[in-house]
């Protein structure tokens, strides 16, 4: 894969963060450290003629805390860089949108927690705050094309797959993508000791700062420990009685600390979807670590690893490249204009779907990722049963494979199509 590019990437959350904030009094944008929130929002900043205050500075974030009020009073959009250090801007910005009314574009924040994990205060805005989440970036940011294939398949799902019939990505080339990941920083350096630096920094840092100031944990290498062992466990059905053997963690404790690997923007417990349509319809959330690169070195494996067709290198690499499509969608899902539901589907005769997208409208798109060259019949057996359990409300299935070819019609509303169509314009 070619190095990252020179200069500042165009994020496709920069467009619907101006527009949104034509329309919200506040936006709260969330994300992982060093996604690109404060690029994004500096741009922001700079388009509307307006400053940034940079909570991660301790002289800013001093002076912000003594007089929170005084901060959030200049003209707006008021810009706030990791507003989680002072929380108390949010009951200065609700006081000025009392006076002032709820204008739209007041204030645009950024935060590196999910906003429901911090303390009660931050609930002072409940009603006039638009929360938004910044991912890393996307193979389509990452080689400058604005890809489009969710929108795609749900007005026309054929003309989609058909759109492009051939592929040249290489397995090799998808292994070094998955291995490589979406941080932004780490796709600065080059592959191998320089970018595991980046990665072991990151971790390191997410745990033993981060975790520390959202929650006082009491046994910080018991929270590695359970990272690296649920990093394993990426792509799989969540069991943390499992996961937490040995550690000497409660159930309880164990369930915490994976909320508050969560909520630092670590893992993502994607939740079962449609357990309804089945009686045996399971309820637990799939695991899927937020960036495949993190997960692959969290694992220690590197792409010479993958690169070999041992049975362990094989599963291994089924489920990185399952996190790593799950990134892909999640991240297009996210700048789509409609909020869309998303999920899994797997019931206890181990029919599966790997991920649904659900839209406003009702309609269904459903996804199985194969690490293969080809994908059989027998793949698709939970899709056909999902398909005829949703009637009409079933758009088109799709079987991502790493071959070359794309397969509409291979079964009703079935299709098949390389992994690489993720980050191509059709």
């Amino acid at each position: 894969m070619s190095a990252l590019p020179a200069g500042i990437i165009d994020r496709r959350l920069s467009a619907l963060l101006t527009s949104r904030a034509s329309e919200e009094p506040v936006i709260a944008l969330h994300g992982p450290r060093s996604v690109g929130k404060s690029t994004v929002l500096r741009a922001f900043a700079e388009r509307a003629g307006s400053s940034v205050l940079d909570l991660d500075d301790p002289a800013v974030q001093a002076a912000v805390a003594s007089n929170p009020t005084v901060a959030v009073s200049t003209p707006a959009p008021v810009c706030i860089d990791e507003y989680q250090h002072v929380i108390d801007v949010l009951d200065a910005l609700k006081a000025r949108l009392n006076r002032q009314g709820s204008l739209p574009g007041t204030a645009v924040l950024t935060g590196s927690t999910r906003q429901d994990a911090l303390p009660r205060t931050a609930q002072a805005l409940t009603g006039r705050l638009h929360s938004m989440t910044i991912w890393p970036l996307s193979q389509g940011e990452i080689g400058g094309v604005e890809e489009n294939l969710l929108e795609s398949l749900h007005h026309n799902p054929v003309a989609a797959v058909d759109a492009i019939p051939a592929s040249t990505t290489t397995r090799a080339e998808y292994v070094d993508r998955v291995c490589a990941g979406g941080f932004p920083l780490a796709l600065k350096r080059t592959a191998g000791a320089s970018r595991n630096r980046w990665f072991d920094d990151y971790v390191r840092q997410s745990v033993e700062r981060d975790a520390v100031e959202l929650a006082r944990i009491q046994q910080r290498e018991a929270l590695g420990k359970l990272l690296d062992r649920l990093a394993g466990r990426t792509g799989q059905v969540l069991n943390l009685t499992n996961a937490g053997e040995g550690l000497g963690l409660s159930l309880s404790t164990l369930q915490d600390y994976a909320t508050l690997l969560e909520d630092l923007f670590l893992i993502e417990r994607l939740p079962a979807w449609g357990k309804t349509l089945r009686k045996r319809a399971v309820s637990s959330p799939k695991l899927h670590v937020i960036d495949s690169g993190v997960a692959a070195r969290l694992m220690r494996i590197s792409p010479e690893k993958l690169a070999t067709l041992e049975p362990t290198a094989l599963t291994e690499f089924g489920n990185l490249l399952e996190t790593f499509v799950v990134g892909e969608l999640r991240k297009q899902a996210s700048w789509l204009d409609e909020p869309v539901t998303l999920g899994h589907w797997r019931t206890h005769d181990d029919d599966e779907v790997d991920y649904v997208v659900e839209f406003a409208d009702g309609g269904v798109l459903a996804f199985e990722i194969k690490a293969n060259e080809s994908i059989g019949k027998s793949d698709f057996k939970g899709m056909r049963k999902l398909r005829d359990a949703l009637g009409d409300r079933f758009i088109a299935g799709i079987g991502f494979i790493t071959g070359t070819r794309s397969y509409s019609g291979y079964d009703d509303r079935i299709h098949v199509m390389p992994v690489d169509r993720l980050w191509q314009r059709v």
